[in-house]
């Protein structure tokens, strides 16, 4: 009678092949630090937990491919997600949550300081929440009298290209939460941040109004995917 084959599973030859290059890759990853990894290598191993029967670096270079870069990947839109090839609800979910993770320590660090005094968290999380969105949307960051972040609101959801803002709105509601001040952030999913002609009167309408009631209008940030301006850092306003 023939040997019934061995079909047990510890054995090395039925490992699959992706085991010795995540392992590799982890090894990578703690002794050199992140920035010895490539997006789609840094892709691979968030993608580790989701698919964890399955070799993810086909998936992870074709995500890098379609959206551009791990930022984008992570903030792509959930229906964009689901029409690539191999992209589940648990990647979905993986990919997700990292952005979210993101987004929630950028907070963390605009909530804790003076605003004014962090500029750069404050970029970090504008750029965090708002620059890879595929609308326009238009944000208040609501400030108190030491610059601490009160509330932080998205006033208005638009279009690709188009946001409406009514400056007596954003004014009544600073003056219902007793802000001092206020940061106004928009996105222009076109990735150009330069201001247009339209974002700068705006500002400057929101600007006249707030004045007199003693509201000051520090800055108005406009991110995109490749940076931000500041109609201020501009003297646009």
């Amino acid at each position: 009678m023939p040997a019934k084959p061995d079909h047990d599973k510890s054995r090395p030859d039925d490992t699959p092949h992706y085991h010795g290059h995540r392992e590799r890759l982890r090894e990578r990853f703690y002794s050199a630090g992140a920035d010895a990894l490539s997006d789609y290598e840094l892709l691979e191993m968030a993608l580790f937990a989701a698919l964890p029967r399955r070799d993810t670096k086909p998936l992870a270079k074709t995500l890098i491919k379609t959206f551009g870069s791990f930022a984008e990947v992570v903030h792509a839109p959930v229906a964009r997600l689901r029409e690539v090839e191999g992209v589940g609800e648990s990647a979905i979910n993986q990919l997700k949550l990292i952005a979210a993770a993101a987004h929630r320590v950028a907070k963390g660090e605009v909530n804790s300081r003076n605003a004014l005094s962090s500029w750069n968290e404050v970029i970090a999380y504008c750029r965090t929440s708002m620059a890879f969105a595929d609308k326009e949307q238009f944000r208040l960051l609501f400030l108190d009298k030491r610059n601490q972040l009160i509330s932080d609101e998205v006033q208005q959801t638009g279009t690709v290209d188009h946001t409406p803002v009514y400056p007596r709105e954003v004014i009544k509601r600073a003056l219902e939460l007793s802000a001092t001040a206020l940061i106004l952030v928009h996105n222009h999913p076109s990735g150009d941040p330069s201001p247009s002609q339209a974002d700068i009167q705006m500002t400057k309408a929101i600007i006249d109004i707030a004045k007199p009631l003693g509201i000051a209008v520090h800055d108005h940030i406009i991110v995109g995917k490749s940076g931000h301006a500041s109609l201020r850092g501009l003297r646009l306003i």
